[in-house]
């Protein structure tokens, strides 16, 4: 079995860096563009606090549909299992993030899991707060928290861009609102906090953050910010849904509960051992960064990091 070091995630970058190009690099997303197709950074922290990191680790990026892992997160925490539960289920689906049509066909009348784009609108209804200002500081400040990052903020032109680009995610909250899963006065602030969140700015180190947060049932420096029920409950909905429609593969070839963003950031959960955070902003028609895709299963493989094998 490998041994972590920087050397050895300098050469996963190297061995995994090529696979981008068979990618592209989402268009919508202000400041990224196909010159930035083959950059790869990964970030790799310890339960003991232990970081190793190579190749683009200090590249930027918006957060994208890991806010959603922050969004299950925090709707359990403000208001439980059964209220989070009557408003998005608990499956998996082999159908797109963003699709409507699962919405509409789907016999429970309500998004499959907090995973897909309705699920996440729903659980940004459930976060508590009197204003959107109220409600995205609360999950500002949460990032910050659990990432030792002070300086996280949310980039108003990637916001302006989520905005712009939002209709079939007001599609979406609409029909939820057809459906009674979102309140008519709730529907504006969900999804305007939705946007909000999805455009906090973070790098593979703050991701790597995440996961270790995660990997430690909810502790950051020893004060238990999170109940260790809702950690079990949020990974568990990772390990089926938090790969979009790739889920069953990344759980057969890696084997450890993952969160992606189209705009190809990871982050990943070997609980009691690490948190990693990896970014390759070239994405497959899935969603997933191609080249974080290679370094996952290579890291799995290495250090023995999957659930399912002895």
């Amino acid at each position: 079995m490998k041994k972590l070091s920087n050397e050895y995630i300098q050469e996963i970058v190297k061995e995994c860096r090529p696979f981008a190009s068979a990618g592209s690099v989402i268009d919508h997303i202000p400041g990224k563009d196909q010159s930035h197709l083959t950059k790869l950074g990964i970030t790799v922290i310890s339960e003991d606090g232990e970081v190793y990191s190579a190749g683009d680790d200090d590249y930027i990026f918006s957060l994208q549909s890991i806010s959603k892992v922050i969004n299950l997160l925090m709707a359990l925490e403000d208001f439980g299992e059964e209220t989070v539960f009557q408003k998005v289920d608990k499956e998996p689906t082999d159908d797109f993030f963003n699709s409507i049509s699962n919405l509409e066909d789907y016999e429970q009348q309500k998004p499959y899991n907090p995973m897909l784009n309705s699920g996440a609108i729903a659980m940004a209804s459930l976060i508590k707060g009197t204003t959107v200002e109220e409600r995205f500081n609360r999950v500002l400040e949460f990032i910050r928290t659990i990432t030792g990052n002070k300086n996280v903020e949310m980039d108003e032109d990637v916001y302006k861009a989520e905005v712009k680009n939002g209709s079939r995610n007001r599609s979406l909250a609409y029909f939820m609102e057809s459906l009674g899963i979102l309140p008519h006065q709730e529907l504006e602030a969900a999804l305007d906090l939705y946007f909000r969140v999805n455009s906090i700015m973070v790098t593979s180190h703050e991701l790597a953050e995440i996961g270790c947060f995660l990997a430690r049932q909810g502790v950051k420096d020893g004060k238990q910010l999170n109940n260790p029920r809702h950690v079990g409950t949020t990974l568990a909905i990772m390990m089926t849904s938090g790969m979009y429609n790739e889920a069953g593969s990344y759980a057969v070839d890696v084997g450890f509960p993952m969160k992606s963003g189209v705009s190809g950031g990871v982050t990943g959960v070997v609980t009691g051992r690490m948190g990693i955070g990896i970014i390759g902003p070239a994405i497959n028609n899935r969603g997933n960064s191609i080249a974080g895709g290679k370094a996952l299963r290579k890291l799995s493989q290495d250090l023995n990091l999957t659930l399912f094998h002895n």
